[in-house]
Protein backbone atom coordinates (compact mmCIF):
# COMPACT_ATOMS: atom_id res chain seq x y z
CA UNK A 1 0.00 0.00 0.00
CA UNK A 2 1.07 3.58 -0.46
CA UNK A 3 1.45 5.13 2.98
CA UNK A 4 -0.26 8.48 3.20
CA UNK A 5 0.58 9.81 6.64
CA UNK A 6 -1.71 12.82 6.18
CA UNK A 7 -4.78 10.77 5.32
CA UNK A 8 -4.84 8.18 8.09
CA UNK A 9 -8.23 7.24 9.50
CA UNK A 10 -6.91 8.07 12.96
CA UNK A 11 -4.13 10.31 14.24
CA UNK A 12 -2.18 8.18 16.74
CA UNK A 13 0.42 5.57 15.83
CA UNK A 14 2.20 3.04 18.03
CA UNK A 15 5.89 3.75 18.64
CA UNK A 16 8.55 1.12 18.04
CA UNK A 17 9.58 0.07 21.56
CA UNK A 18 12.37 -2.49 21.84
CA UNK A 19 11.47 -5.43 24.04
CA UNK A 20 7.85 -4.26 24.36
CA UNK A 21 6.09 -3.53 21.06
CA UNK A 22 6.27 -7.07 19.72
CA UNK A 23 3.78 -8.71 17.39
CA UNK A 24 1.20 -9.54 20.11
CA UNK A 25 1.20 -5.97 21.42
CA UNK A 26 1.20 -4.38 17.96
CA UNK A 27 -1.79 -6.46 16.84
CA UNK A 28 -3.65 -5.52 20.02
CA UNK A 29 -2.99 -1.79 19.59
CA UNK A 30 -4.05 -1.96 15.94
CA UNK A 31 -7.30 -3.65 17.00
CA UNK A 32 -7.96 -0.58 19.19
CA UNK A 33 -7.51 1.75 16.23
CA UNK A 34 -3.83 2.73 16.10
CA UNK A 35 -3.14 4.43 12.75
CA UNK A 36 -0.12 2.24 12.12
CA UNK A 37 2.62 0.50 14.07
CA UNK A 38 6.37 0.09 13.76
CA UNK A 39 8.26 -3.09 14.63
CA UNK A 40 11.04 -3.28 17.20
CA UNK A 41 14.30 -1.87 15.87
CA UNK A 42 16.60 -4.33 14.15
CA UNK A 43 20.33 -3.99 13.59
CA UNK A 44 21.33 -3.38 9.96
CA UNK A 45 24.45 -5.49 10.55
CA UNK A 46 22.36 -8.31 12.04
CA UNK A 47 19.94 -8.21 9.08
CA UNK A 48 22.84 -8.25 6.61
CA UNK A 49 24.23 -11.33 8.35
CA UNK A 50 20.84 -13.11 8.24
CA UNK A 51 20.64 -13.12 12.01
CA UNK A 52 17.64 -15.14 13.25
CA UNK A 53 16.70 -12.61 15.94
CA UNK A 54 16.53 -9.84 13.31
CA UNK A 55 14.17 -11.99 11.28
CA UNK A 56 11.82 -12.29 14.26
CA UNK A 57 11.87 -8.52 14.75
CA UNK A 58 11.06 -7.83 11.10
CA UNK A 59 8.22 -10.23 10.39
CA UNK A 60 4.80 -8.57 10.14
CA UNK A 61 1.35 -10.14 10.27
CA UNK A 62 -1.82 -9.21 8.41
CA UNK A 63 -3.45 -8.02 11.66
CA UNK A 64 -0.92 -5.24 12.24
CA UNK A 65 -1.19 -3.39 8.94
CA UNK A 66 -0.25 -0.75 8.02
CA UNK A 67 3.10 -1.48 9.61
CA UNK A 68 6.70 -0.49 9.14
CA UNK A 69 9.99 -2.09 10.11
CA UNK A 70 12.69 -0.09 11.84
CA UNK A 71 16.41 -0.44 11.25
CA UNK A 72 19.45 1.14 12.90
CA UNK A 73 23.13 1.51 12.08
CA UNK A 74 25.68 4.07 10.94
CA UNK A 75 26.97 2.71 7.64
CA UNK A 76 25.05 3.90 4.54
CA UNK A 77 25.88 0.82 2.44
CA UNK A 78 25.00 -1.68 5.18
CA UNK A 79 21.81 0.26 5.97
CA UNK A 80 20.78 0.22 2.30
CA UNK A 81 21.51 -3.49 2.08
CA UNK A 82 19.42 -4.09 5.21
CA UNK A 83 16.58 -1.96 3.78
CA UNK A 84 16.58 -4.16 0.66
CA UNK A 85 16.55 -7.33 2.75
CA UNK A 86 13.62 -5.99 4.79
CA UNK A 87 11.46 -5.93 1.68
CA UNK A 88 10.81 -9.67 1.84
CA UNK A 89 8.65 -8.98 4.92
CA UNK A 90 6.48 -6.60 2.84
CA UNK A 91 6.67 -3.59 5.16
CA UNK A 92 4.43 -0.65 4.28
CA UNK A 93 7.41 1.60 5.00
CA UNK A 94 10.95 1.41 6.39
CA UNK A 95 11.82 3.59 9.38
CA UNK A 96 15.37 4.65 10.23
CA UNK A 97 16.14 4.99 13.91
CA UNK A 98 17.96 8.22 14.78
CA UNK A 99 16.54 8.52 18.28
CA UNK A 100 17.40 5.45 20.37
CA UNK A 101 19.31 6.60 23.47
CA UNK A 102 20.47 3.11 24.55
CA UNK A 103 24.27 2.98 25.03
CA UNK A 104 24.61 -0.26 23.04
CA UNK A 105 23.02 1.48 20.01
CA UNK A 106 24.14 5.11 20.36
CA UNK A 107 27.55 4.02 21.66
CA UNK A 108 28.17 2.28 18.34
CA UNK A 109 27.23 5.29 16.22
CA UNK A 110 23.60 4.33 15.54
CA UNK A 111 20.30 5.64 16.93
CA UNK A 112 20.54 9.09 18.53
CA UNK A 113 24.30 9.28 17.86
CA UNK A 114 23.40 10.04 14.22
CA UNK A 115 22.08 13.39 15.42
CA UNK A 116 25.71 14.36 16.01
CA UNK A 117 26.48 13.59 12.35
CA UNK A 118 23.61 15.05 10.31
CA UNK A 119 25.39 14.72 6.95
CA UNK A 120 26.01 11.01 7.54
CA UNK A 121 22.39 10.61 8.67
CA UNK A 122 21.17 12.20 5.42
CA UNK A 123 23.51 9.98 3.40
CA UNK A 124 21.96 6.92 5.08
CA UNK A 125 18.46 8.12 4.15
CA UNK A 126 19.56 8.75 0.56
CA UNK A 127 21.07 5.27 0.21
CA UNK A 128 17.95 3.61 1.66
CA UNK A 129 15.56 5.64 -0.49
CA UNK A 130 17.44 4.61 -3.64
CA UNK A 131 16.87 0.91 -3.00
CA UNK A 132 13.40 1.00 -1.42
CA UNK A 133 10.14 0.90 -3.39
CA UNK A 134 8.27 1.71 -0.14
CA UNK A 135 8.51 5.04 1.74
CA UNK A 136 11.51 5.59 4.00
CA UNK A 137 10.80 7.50 7.22
CA UNK A 138 12.97 8.77 10.06
CA UNK A 139 12.49 8.86 13.83
CA UNK A 140 14.68 11.36 15.65
CA UNK A 141 14.98 13.31 18.90
CA UNK A 142 15.28 17.05 19.40
CA UNK A 143 19.07 16.72 19.53
CA UNK A 144 21.92 15.01 21.35
CA UNK A 145 21.91 17.39 24.33
CA UNK A 146 20.72 20.89 25.27
CA UNK A 147 23.70 22.45 23.51
CA UNK A 148 22.98 20.73 20.21
CA UNK A 149 19.26 20.86 19.50
CA UNK A 150 19.44 20.29 15.76
CA UNK A 151 16.25 18.43 14.80
CA UNK A 152 15.34 21.19 12.31
CA UNK A 153 18.66 20.85 10.48
CA UNK A 154 18.49 17.05 10.50
CA UNK A 155 14.84 16.95 9.40
CA UNK A 156 15.57 19.33 6.52
CA UNK A 157 18.52 17.21 5.36
CA UNK A 158 16.46 14.01 5.64
CA UNK A 159 13.64 15.57 3.61
CA UNK A 160 16.13 16.59 0.91
CA UNK A 161 17.50 13.03 0.95
CA UNK A 162 14.02 11.66 0.19
CA UNK A 163 12.47 10.85 3.58
CA UNK A 164 8.67 10.52 3.34
CA UNK A 165 7.87 11.51 6.94
CA UNK A 166 9.66 12.49 10.16
CA UNK A 167 8.80 11.55 13.73
CA UNK A 168 10.24 13.89 16.36
CA UNK A 169 10.51 12.86 20.00
CA UNK A 170 10.69 16.21 21.76
CA UNK A 171 13.58 15.29 24.05
CA UNK A 172 17.35 15.17 23.70
CA UNK A 173 19.32 11.97 24.04
CA UNK A 174 20.70 13.34 27.30
CA UNK A 175 17.16 13.68 28.69
CA UNK A 176 16.36 10.06 27.81
CA UNK A 177 12.67 9.92 28.90
CA UNK A 178 12.70 12.61 31.59
CA UNK A 179 10.20 15.45 31.31
CA UNK A 180 9.45 17.92 29.98
CA UNK A 181 8.82 17.37 26.27
CA UNK A 182 9.95 20.26 24.08
CA UNK A 183 6.94 21.06 21.88
CA UNK A 184 8.70 24.06 20.33
CA UNK A 185 11.17 21.87 18.48
CA UNK A 186 8.32 19.82 16.95
CA UNK A 187 6.69 23.11 15.87
CA UNK A 188 9.95 24.27 14.29
CA UNK A 189 10.44 21.00 12.41
CA UNK A 190 6.86 21.16 11.14
CA UNK A 191 7.48 24.71 9.85
CA UNK A 192 10.77 23.73 8.21
CA UNK A 193 9.66 20.72 6.14
CA UNK A 194 6.82 19.93 3.75
CA UNK A 195 6.62 16.21 4.51
CA UNK A 196 4.37 14.93 7.35
CA UNK A 197 5.68 15.37 10.88
CA UNK A 198 4.64 13.02 13.68
CA UNK A 199 4.96 14.34 17.25
CA UNK A 200 6.17 12.00 19.98
CA UNK A 201 6.64 12.24 23.75
CA UNK A 202 4.33 11.86 26.77
CA UNK A 203 1.11 11.24 24.84
CA UNK A 204 -1.13 9.39 27.30
CA UNK A 205 -4.68 10.41 26.30
CA UNK A 206 -6.89 12.40 23.94
CA UNK A 207 -6.33 15.84 25.50
CA UNK A 208 -2.52 15.34 25.37
CA UNK A 209 -2.69 14.32 21.72
CA UNK A 210 -4.98 17.24 20.88
CA UNK A 211 -2.75 19.73 22.71
CA UNK A 212 0.38 18.52 20.91
CA UNK A 213 -1.31 18.68 17.51
CA UNK A 214 -2.73 22.15 18.17
CA UNK A 215 0.46 23.60 19.61
CA UNK A 216 2.89 22.14 17.08
CA UNK A 217 0.77 21.74 13.94
CA UNK A 218 2.10 18.18 13.62
CA UNK A 219 0.15 15.85 11.33
CA UNK A 220 -0.13 12.97 13.78
CA UNK A 221 1.11 11.81 17.17
CA UNK A 222 2.98 8.68 18.19
CA UNK A 223 2.25 6.90 21.47
CA UNK A 224 4.96 4.95 23.28
CA UNK A 225 4.94 4.39 27.03
CA UNK A 226 1.38 5.79 27.26
CA UNK A 227 0.15 2.55 25.64
CA UNK A 228 1.87 0.16 28.05
CA UNK A 229 -0.83 -1.83 29.79
CA UNK A 230 -3.33 0.49 28.05
CA UNK A 231 -3.71 -0.53 24.39
CA UNK A 232 -7.20 1.01 24.45
CA UNK A 233 -5.54 4.46 24.58
CA UNK A 234 -5.74 4.58 20.77
CA UNK A 235 -9.53 4.31 20.86
CA UNK A 236 -9.62 7.04 23.53
CA UNK A 237 -7.40 9.37 21.49
CA UNK A 238 -9.37 8.78 18.31
CA UNK A 239 -12.70 9.45 20.01
CA UNK A 240 -11.42 12.65 21.61
CA UNK A 241 -9.87 14.02 18.41
CA UNK A 242 -12.92 13.20 16.29
CA UNK A 243 -15.77 13.95 18.68
CA UNK A 244 -14.30 15.64 21.75
CA UNK A 245 -15.50 12.74 23.89
CA UNK A 246 -13.39 11.54 26.84
CA UNK A 247 -13.86 7.79 27.02
CA UNK A 248 -13.38 6.41 30.56
CA UNK A 249 -10.71 3.85 31.44
CA UNK A 250 -12.08 0.32 31.08
CA UNK A 251 -13.36 -1.51 34.17
CA UNK A 252 -10.93 -3.72 36.08
CA UNK A 253 -12.71 -6.79 34.65
CA UNK A 254 -12.18 -5.53 31.12
CA UNK A 255 -8.55 -4.66 31.84
CA UNK A 256 -7.91 -8.19 33.08
CA UNK A 257 -9.64 -9.66 30.03
CA UNK A 258 -7.46 -7.61 27.70
CA UNK A 259 -4.36 -8.58 29.68
CA UNK A 260 -5.14 -12.29 29.41
CA UNK A 261 -5.87 -11.96 25.71
CA UNK A 262 -2.55 -10.11 25.22
CA UNK A 263 -0.48 -12.59 27.24
CA UNK A 264 -2.14 -15.57 25.57
CA UNK A 265 -1.05 -14.21 22.16
CA UNK A 266 2.42 -13.43 23.51
CA UNK A 267 2.87 -17.02 24.72
CA UNK A 268 1.48 -18.40 21.44
CA UNK A 269 4.11 -16.37 19.55
CA UNK A 270 7.12 -16.97 21.79
CA UNK A 271 6.46 -20.21 23.64
CA UNK A 272 5.79 -20.77 27.35
CA UNK A 273 9.24 -20.11 28.74
CA UNK A 274 9.99 -16.75 27.07
CA UNK A 275 6.33 -15.77 26.85
CA UNK A 276 5.58 -15.99 30.57
CA UNK A 277 8.79 -14.16 31.47
CA UNK A 278 7.97 -11.33 29.10
CA UNK A 279 4.40 -11.39 30.41
CA UNK A 280 5.60 -10.24 33.83
CA UNK A 281 6.37 -6.66 32.79
CA UNK A 282 3.20 -6.33 30.68
CA UNK A 283 1.02 -7.70 33.51
CA UNK A 284 2.58 -5.22 35.95
CA UNK A 285 1.60 -2.39 33.60
CA UNK A 286 -1.99 -3.65 33.32
CA UNK A 287 -2.52 -3.54 37.10
CA UNK A 288 -0.94 -0.11 37.58
CA UNK A 289 -3.15 2.12 39.70
CA UNK A 290 -5.39 -0.74 40.87
CA UNK A 291 -5.86 -1.06 44.64
CA UNK A 292 -3.24 -3.41 46.09
CA UNK A 293 -1.09 -3.22 42.95
CA UNK A 294 2.18 -3.40 44.92
CA UNK A 295 1.50 -6.83 46.40
CA UNK A 296 0.09 -8.11 43.08
CA UNK A 297 3.28 -6.93 41.38
CA UNK A 298 5.33 -9.11 43.71
CA UNK A 299 3.24 -12.11 42.64
CA UNK A 300 3.59 -11.15 38.99
CA UNK A 301 7.38 -11.09 39.42
CA UNK A 302 7.24 -14.82 40.21
CA UNK A 303 4.77 -15.91 37.52
CA UNK A 304 5.60 -19.29 36.02
CA UNK A 305 2.45 -20.13 34.05
CA UNK A 306 -0.57 -18.70 32.27
CA UNK A 307 -2.80 -20.56 34.77
CA UNK A 308 -1.20 -18.58 37.60
CA UNK A 309 -1.89 -15.36 35.73
CA UNK A 310 -5.54 -16.32 35.31
CA UNK A 311 -5.80 -16.95 39.05
CA UNK A 312 -4.10 -13.67 39.79
CA UNK A 313 -6.47 -11.77 37.50
CA UNK A 314 -9.42 -13.20 39.49
CA UNK A 315 -7.81 -12.00 42.73
CA UNK A 316 -7.28 -8.53 41.25
CA UNK A 317 -10.97 -8.34 40.25
CA UNK A 318 -12.11 -9.62 43.67
CA UNK A 319 -9.95 -7.08 45.50
CA UNK A 320 -11.74 -4.20 43.83
CA UNK A 321 -15.28 -5.31 44.65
Amino acid sequence: MDMNFKKMNTSAALAPMAGVADKAFRELCMSYGAAYCVGEMASSKGISMNDRKSEELLSLSAKERPAGVQIFGDNPEIMANAAQMCLKYNPDFIDINMGCPAPKVAGNGGGSALMKRPELAAEIVEHCVKVSPVPVTVKMRSGWDDDSINAVQLATLCEQAGAAAITVHGRTRQQMYAPPVNLDIITQVKSAVKIPVIGNGDIIDGPCASAMMEQTGCDMVMVGRGALGRPWVFKQISEFLKNGILLPEPSVEERMDVMLCHISALIANKGDYIGIREARKHSAWYIKGIKGAASFRREIGMLESFEQLKELSKKVIESTK
